[in-house]
């Protein structure tokens, strides 16, 4: 059984337990988590929701917030001497999904 859930403006397809980074949550670690079900995929076939499936619910255990590898930046002028140098780390959650319920 597997399901598609939307979280952070993005869409994944989970199974249980499967372990996700996924955009970060306002919650705190070894907190539980409901995702909005888009379709779920089960031994009675396929259900696709307009826009969310009703009755079906994905829950996941939050494990850890933390920040992803830095990516640096680096913006130039030519001829001018100027140079700039930029870092970011995304900020992410990282979630196991505990539970399918269709």
């Amino acid at each position: 059984m597997y399901a598609v859930i939307e979280t952070g403006g993005k869409q994944y397809k989970v199974e249980k337990d499967d372990v996700l980074f996924i955009e970060k949550l306002p919650v705190e670690a070894d907190a539980t988590v409901d995702f909005k079900v888009i379709a779920v995929c089960g031994d009675d076939g396929l259900k696709v929701g307009t826009p969310y499936v009703e009755g079906a619910a994905v829950k996941g255990k939050v494990l850890k917030n933390g920040k992803g590898k830095k990516i640096n930046i680096w913006t130039y002028k030519p001829k001018k001497g100027e140079a700039r140098r930029m870092g970011h780390r995304q900020p992410y959650t990282k979630v196991q999904i505990e539970s399918i319920e269709a």
